[in-house]
């Protein structure tokens, strides 16, 4: 789980890469493309302009460079020509790319045109859920600071965590050791030491927790049928804290959520 200084140097070469992805999603115009737009321009802008590789095709068998989860969908949506992006709707894009071998994680839950008030909340308060999580770590800290400070955050702000899903460790594989759960007790799990790279990922549901799968074997949604909102990010340990490798264009670590 330990990464060399020369292997987190890659993972942030991943990272940054990964986050000018971003950056141009962050241009777009989203109303009316579909989410399969969406995923051939992540698509192409990964192989053509940064040559690397969008790293989620392929594993388990997906055939996509993004999961695309609008609305009442929590995580892993499949990218289609039939799902158009209307105004109000929001929408998760979760993408990951390689590069020499290293691998970064990172998502965004987008505003599409003019959102309701309740759905701006709601993912004002995933985006600060992640960062609660990002501000736990520190060597000696433990996984259970980092999941409680998350589940904290949302639960004060009136909504719930999804516990079926969690971040996890990462570089040459997508999925590596330790898990990392966004629920916990304070000074419980693993022990944080320098040189861990994991993501943070929160879901951050409007109502109940519960999910269920659909048909597909992939989308999962809202059991109540209530929004749900997500960011992640992938980190480093460092001596003094986390280091965000993904860090958007334009991004500020907020001091305080």
């Amino acid at each position: 789980m330990i990464k060399r200084p020369e292997e987190i140097a890659l993972l942030a070469e991943s990272g940054q890469l990964l986050a000018q992805v971003f950056g141009h999603l962050d241009q777009l115009d989203l109303i009316g493309m579909s989410t399969m737009q969406v995923n051939d321009l992540v698509h192409d802008l990964i192989v053509d302009d940064l040559a690397a590789r969008p790293a989620s095709i392929g594993q388990y068998g997906y055939a996509y460079a993004l999961n695309a989860s609008p609305n009442h969908v929590v995580c892993h949506g499949v990218p289609s020509t039939e799902d158009i992006l209307r105004g109000g709707d929001i929408v998760n894009f979760d993408i990951t790319l390689e590069k020499n071998g290293y691998i970064a994680d990172s998502s965004k839950t987008y505003l599409v045109g003019e959102v309701s008030p309740p759905a701006r909340r709601l993912v004002h308060t995933a985006y600060g859920a992640m960062w609660e999580g990002i501000r736990a770590v520190r060597p000696g800290a433990t996984l259970g600071d980092v999941g409680h400070a998350i589940e904290r955050h949302a639960r004060k702000n009136g909504y719930s965590i999804v516990r079926e899903y969690c971040g996890h460790g990462i570089g040459r594989e997508m999925h590596e050791p330790p898990e990392v759960l966004h629920w916990g007790k304070p000074r419980t799990g693993l022990v944080l030491r320098e040189g861990m790279v994991f993501t943070i990922e929160p879901m951050v549901n409007e109502g109940r927790p519960a999910v269920r799968t659909e048909d597909d074997g992939w989308t999962v949604v809202t059991r109540d049928g209530k929004v749900s909102a997500q960011f992640e990010h992938t980190v480093a340990v460092t001596a003094n804290g986390a280091r965000v490798l993904t860090l958007r264009p334009g991004e500020v670590r907020p001091a305080k959520y």
